[in-house]
């Protein structure tokens, strides 16, 4: 008894000290015994196929119930360790057997086993993580597809997005072609920083525009001043749905009739609005007032960003924190911008299509690079010209939509702000806001006048059907962003088709002329006989060019007729030039001629001659009676 269970133990001993063996031998071992730490081993080590299910069920066995260790014929160069389960029950012949040579292999198998195990269970780890990022990435990507993407066209992006890799220049016209046959879902993120590159190429950046070089990583160990604010707005973010305008000019008169104690009863009753609700407030032009008229823009806290998006819709989920990281990385990076509530959906809409480091560079693209920082800024300078530029883009190309909103009061800064402050991604549906990234990243910032002007002219019967002041807002913040597929499809296409560029850089000139004019204006006299001093000055002025015209009109008529004589003595010139070369040559042939002529004659003849010839000088008058007689 003693030495069975002395053998026992030394089995037990060797099989705790070794996690990776088989029983292995030269002949076929009889199955034995084995305790329920020999039963996971084996089934670690064997080669069997199993399913997790099927080893489930293998652990509800009796005990005592015979389990094979293998299905093929193990050998003993293998495994030994199987001699040591399985040999003779007598301590003393399995002390012979053990040799000094056979323990270096047992336990070298070991612990080679024992590093494969370890191996598999990164590699188990890894495949878990990738699931759990592909699963990640399902739950990003969960929004209807504006347009079907054709296989041609995956084809042609995965070309391009080799370039990218290589850093290649491609064709800017061949990209928008292909950007507007459609872009895929799964590899949006990447053709967005294949877009970024094809920029970055084309356009240097001066280097006073340039964010500061810091990394991500680095941002994120330090603290903000707007951290609070960030994680306030991420438990009550910013719902620009339901934002409230009222807009009172300088002088205190109130353009649409809310005043400010009525405008904050309304907040607080109908949108449970705290006092010290976040706002932002900018000046514009009143055409309508003839004044500089002061917009402020409430933003009610009624729900998170994209509040129904799954990757969002956690509270201090995966997503929230991402977004959390991402807005307070770039609050620290612009120190003048810092944290404004628009941006959390633009940095929302990268983040469902890259990782955080990915958005964090496209962020940094779009506000630096592409300029759309400048309507974040205190001032909101930017937005005012933009404002200003959507009106005239209105005013020139859907002049009774204009007026139909002019009549009812209704600014672009009512509708059209939270358009520009998200780039459409607070109202509009995911997959219209993805097309409008795509358009974005490769035309700029006129995309966002684009799409406001075909969204507004594709509803332009609608909204004339609107009859007044509440009946238009509900229709722009409720009616227009609901539409359907092929509606967004037609607004896409059409956006792709035009040019607005002049008529931006035009009307962008004009709001500065009219904004110095206001300047100069307020510094001057409004006395009616300044104004009547400036007529007179302008007309005189008027006169006086007129004058100027006329008499430049007659100095170009005198050039002109300079120019034709010279041109005709110019002519009569090269005329008596070519016929003195003709006479010097008859001349010279005459020369010649007498030359002979006095070679052959007598000298007294020739004589006779010069003095005829002396005396023909002397009288030309007698020279030419002489020819006269026949």
């Amino acid at each position: 008894m003693s030495r069975n269970s002395d053998g026992e133990g030394r089995k037990r001993t060797s099989s705790t000290c070794s996690n990776e063996s088989l029983n292995v031998g030269r002949t076929p071992v009889t199955p034995r015994r084995i305790s329920w730490r020999q039963r996971i081993f084996l089934r670690v080590a064997s080669p069997m196929n199993k399913s997790p299910s099927a080893m489930q069920e293998k652990e509800g066995l009796d005990r005592n119930e015979l389990l094979p260790l293998s299905p093929l014929t193990p050998t003993m160069d293998e495994e030994p360790l199987v001699i040591f389960l399985s040999g003779d029950d007598d301590p003393e012949k399995v002390e012979e057997k053990r040799k000094s040579k056979e323990l270096k292999s047992l336990w070298k198998k070991a612990i080679h086993q024992q590093i494969l195990l370890l191996r598999m269970e990164k590699e188990n780890q890894k495949l878990e993580a990738r699931r759990d990022e592909l699963q990640s990435r399902k739950i990003k990507l969960d929004y209807e597809e504006v347009g079907v993407c054709q296989k041609e066209v995956l084809i042609t992006w995965d070309k391009k997005l080799l370039n990218c890799r290589a850093k290649i220049r491609c064709d800017m016209e061949d990209i928008h072609t292909s950007l507007k046959e459609g872009v895929p879902k799964s590899r949006r993120g990447e053709i967005w920083q294949f877009l970024a590159l094809q920029y970055r190429l084309r356009h240097r950046l001066p280097n006073k525009h340039q964010p500061p070089d810091m990394s991500y990583k680095e941002l994120l160990k330090q603290l903000t001043a707007q951290q609070h604010a960030i994680l306030v707005d991420l438990e009550t973010c910013v719902d620009l749905h339901k934002m409230f305008l009222y807009h009172t000019c300088g002088d205190g008169m109130v353009i649409w009739q809310v005043g400010l104690e009525r405008a904050r009863e309304r907040l607080l009753n109908e949108y449970s609005i705290y006092p010290g609700v976040h706002c932002i407030a900018f000046s514009c032009w009143s055409p309508k007032y003839r004044s500089i008229s002061k917009v402020i823009v409430f933003f009610p806290s009624a729900g998170r960003t994209f509040p129904t998006h799954p990757y969002f819709s956690v509270q201090l989920g995966a997503g929230q924190l991402s977004l959390f990281n991402l807005l307070k990385a770039y609050s620290l990076l612009d120190k003048e911008v810092g944290y404004c509530q628009g941006i959390s959906f633009v940095a929302g809409v990268l983040l469902l299509h890259m990782s955080e480091d990915q958005a964090f560079e496209m962020l940094k693209f779009l506000m630096y690079d592409l300029g759309f920082r400048k309507q974040y800024r205190p001032d909101m300078m930017s937005l005012q010209i933009q404002m200003y530029q959507l009106s005239r883009l209105l005013h020139d190309y859907h002049r009774d939509l204009y007026n139909h909103l002019e009549e009812n009061e209704i600014s672009p800064s009512l509708y059209a702000a939270p358009w520009f402050l998200t780039l459409f991604a607070s109202q509009f549906p995911l997959g219209f806001v993805a097309r409008v990234f795509d358009m974005i990243f490769l035309q700029g910032t006129e995309v966002i006048f684009k799409v406001a002007l075909s969204l507004l002219s594709s509803q332009e019967t609608l909204i004339m059907e609107c009859e007044n002041f509440e009946t238009i807002v509900e229709f722009l913040k409720n009616t227009l962003p609901d539409m359907n597929t092929s509606e967004m499809e037609k607004i896409i296409t059409q956006v792709f088709e035009m040019d607005i560029s002049k008529q931006l850089h035009a009307y962008e000139v004009e709001y500065h002329v009219l904004q110095d004019e206001l300047q100069e204006s307020s510094y001057a006299c409004e006395d009616s006989e300044s104004v009547e001093r400036l007529e007179r000055a302008n007309s005189q002025l008027k006169r006086q060019n007129m004058d100027l015209l006329e008499k430049l009109q007659v100095a170009h008529a005198k050039i002109q007729a300079l120019e034709s004589n010279l041109e005709n003595l110019l002519t009569r010139e090269t005329k008596m030039k070519t016929l003195i070369r003709t006479l010097e040559q008859d001349k010279m042939a005459y020369q010649k001629t007498v030359e002979q002529i006095r070679k052959l004659l007598p000298a007294d003849a020739l004589s006779n001659c010069e003095s005829l010839l002396r005396d023909l000088n002397c009288n030309p008058n007698n020279k030419a009676k002489a020819g006269n007689k026949p």
